[in-house]
């Protein structure tokens, strides 16, 4: 019996893990806004940049500590995304990409997506 529920509980764990999986497409960028203000002691600007999913809609933020040029990110063009767990990438079509990590989900109805 015990050895039954040992694996009834590594089975029951691991259930979400195989939830996590990547998640890639193609969408339009939404909006890029600076996140907050550049302090003394940071080197970059941090950025918020919103896309949407076929069923979510996504907000991630930009790593302070490494640069990103906003104008290559123009809101309305479209984008590659790929996201894994609380992380994304983003990819213009010129090949520009920045990693972030996602700080927003929110669901939203099929009709409202893309």
């Amino acid at each position: 019996m015990r050895k039954f529920m040992l694996a009834f509980l590594v089975v029951a764990m691991s259930i979400p893990a195989l939830a996590d999986k990547k998640i890639e497409g193609s969408t339009s960028l939404k909006d890029c806004q600076p996140a907050g203000i550049k302090g003394k002691d940071q080197k970059h600007q941090a950025y918020d940049l919103s896309f949407n999913t076929t069923d979510k809609a996504y907000t991630c933020r930009t790593n302070p500590k490494k640069s990103m040029n906003a104008t290559d990110f123009v809101v309305g063009e479209n984008v590659r995304y790929e996201i894994d767990g609380n992380k994304a990438k983003i990819k213009t079509p010129q090949g520009k990409q920045v990693e972030c990590q996602i700080v927003r989900v929110e669901s939203i109805p099929a009709a409202q997506s893309q």
